[in-house]
């Protein structure tokens, strides 16, 4: 995805209208979102905490459950056009107010610390021809970092029709590489490679098989965190079942990809050798066959690629408070846009919410990793919710025909719900305690939000549902405060 897909209207006039996406910018919406920074340091990633037979189990696990809330989110396009901005307003729908605004704000804070994961990523790549980048996590790196921020931040306000020939650009040099390497990769792989230690349990700092699989699964959902890039901005698709269409087109075609790349690559070093790549650790493993090239090569693409996906998140991110901002879900603030029709007061508290996390990454040493796993967890609220809310919709019959068949959307519905309480799980405490900080100040803008339209604040459950999350917050801040866990 790159800004020209989104295509934010310019406006000329106050009656002019959001032009339309067909299918083939919704399907480039999907898997813009998608393929990002994720693929190029999959090697690494899998190989940090998993043999090759977890991370086949591991791949097994995200496809079925990926698969599901495809699955969802093509059943939900359908059966509740009504519903724009995707997993935010199916969780309204299905849950109330109180878990559609936690849905925003997961998604929200999903969006923007997953770009700072990017902006360090990025400098990591540089760091192969400048090595005061280091890990992308230096002075120099989050210098850097910030030009670039602010350089995109003022390309989205001057209205984002003008980067259609980047979109090109950005579009070929991701995907390109990435099946160069397939190939190249596929044709040097050494079965003696990738079959030893096949279990990984030679390798006693791995631990079992099910604590393999665990390490899996947020690298899993990182890369496919995007999936429901099409159902963010249904308002703006042409035809309705051009969403569907495109987020299985989308995720099918990442999924070869991902599988490919991070077990193909088990076959080229061993799991050892891979885990102590830098990342992007993609260049690591294509040096490893045809030499610098390779490595020059991959980080050049990645720089590309990430840049375009940076570019497409920090519009996603905008988008979402802006839509919830003008159904009162999120103070009206959020829902300004300038003469060009750009949300441009969301856009810059994203934007300045980026900046302080990049300030956080130099004095906390923060990793690429560190930083996605939080994004990764950050996002879990939103998709449990939308799972369910198409296994609620299966079980009331709401939306559905007279014995029109339940049982297929039901089983999907509760497969993703499953896949994502799963998720939840694998994540682990410290990860879950960093967000509970990061969803704790959302209630003071639910609170903002409910008052400026004289809407009672809270339910009882609801008031049940904020009070446990303050305290997951203020025990996660005192745990971190005293040392117990790192917040980075």
């Amino acid at each position: 995805m790159t800004t020209a897909d989104i295509n934010i209207p310019v406006r000329k006039a106050a009656t002019a209208l959001p032009s339309k996406l067909r299918l083939g910018s919704l399907t480039a919406l999907v898997i813009g979102s998608m393929v990002g920074s994720g693929v190029f340091s999959l090697p690494q990633n899998m190989a940090a905490g998993a043999g090759p037979l977890a991370i086949l189990i591991g791949w097994a696990i995200t496809a079925a459950g990926m698969l599901a809330l495809v699955f969802v989110y093509q059943s939900l396009a359908t059966r509740k056009p009504e519903l724009d901005a995707g997993p935010y307003a199916y969780a309204k729908a299905g849950f109330g107010p109180f878990i559609g605004f936690n849905s925003a704000w997961g998604y929200w804070i999903s969006a923007w610390v997953g770009n700072v994961s990017y902006t360090v990523i990025v400098f990591s790549a540089l760091s192969y021809f400048f090595p005061a980048f280091g890990d992308g996590n230096t002075w120099q790196a989050v210098l850097g970092a910030s030009i670039l921020l602010w350089l995109i931040h003022s390309l989205i306000l001057a209205g984002i029709r003008q980067a259609a020939v980047i979109n090109l650009i950005v579009t070929v040099a991701k995907i390109a590489p990435i099946v160069l390497f397939v190939g190249v990769v596929a044709v040097a792989f050494k079965l003696q490679v990738w079959s030893l230690d096949f279990t990984g349990l030679g390798n006693a700092s791995l631990g079992s098989i099910t604590a393999q699989v665990k390490s899996t699964m947020l690298v899993t959902l990182w890369v496919f965190i995007g999936i429901e890039g099409a159902s963010v901005f249904s308002a703006r698709a042409e035809r309705r079942k051009d969403i569907a269409t495109a987020t299985v087109l989308g995720f099918f075609t990442c999924l070869a990809l991902y599988a490919l790349v991070s077990l193909l690559s088990l076959g080229i070093l061993s799991q050892p050798e891979l885990a102590a790549l830098k990342n992007p650790s993609m260049a690591g493993v294509l040096e490893a066959v045809v030499g610098p090239w390779g490595a020059i090569l991959i980080n050049i693409a990645l720089v590309v690629s990430v840049v375009g996906a940076f570019l497409s998140w920090t519009l996603l991110a905008a988008e979402i408070p802006h839509a919830a901002a003008k159904d009162g879900t999120m103070p009206k603030f959020f829902g300004t846009e300038n003469e060009r029709g750009v949300p441009s007061t969301s856009l810059l508290i994203t934007n300045l919410l980026v900046q302080a996390f990049l300030v956080i990454t130099l004095f906390a040493q923060s990793t690429y990793q560190a930083l996605f796993y939080i994004a990764s967890a950050a996002i879990l609220v939103p998709y449990i919710f939308s799972g369910a809310y198409a296994a609620k919709l299966a079980l009331t019959g709401e939306s559905y025909g007279s014995g029109e068949q339940r049982t297929g959307p039901l089983f999907a519905g509760l497969l993703a719900t499953a896949y994502g309480l799963w998720l939840v799980y694998a994540a682990g405490p410290a990860y879950l305690f960093m967000c509970a900080i990061l969803y704790a100040p959302g209630i003071l803008f639910y609170v903002w939000a409910r008052r400026e339209t004289n809407q009672r604040v809270f339910h009882p459950v609801e008031a049940g549902l904020a009070v446990a999350l303050v305290a997951a917050g203020v025990a996660a801040a005192y745990l971190i405060w005293n040392g117990s866990i790192s917040p980075l």
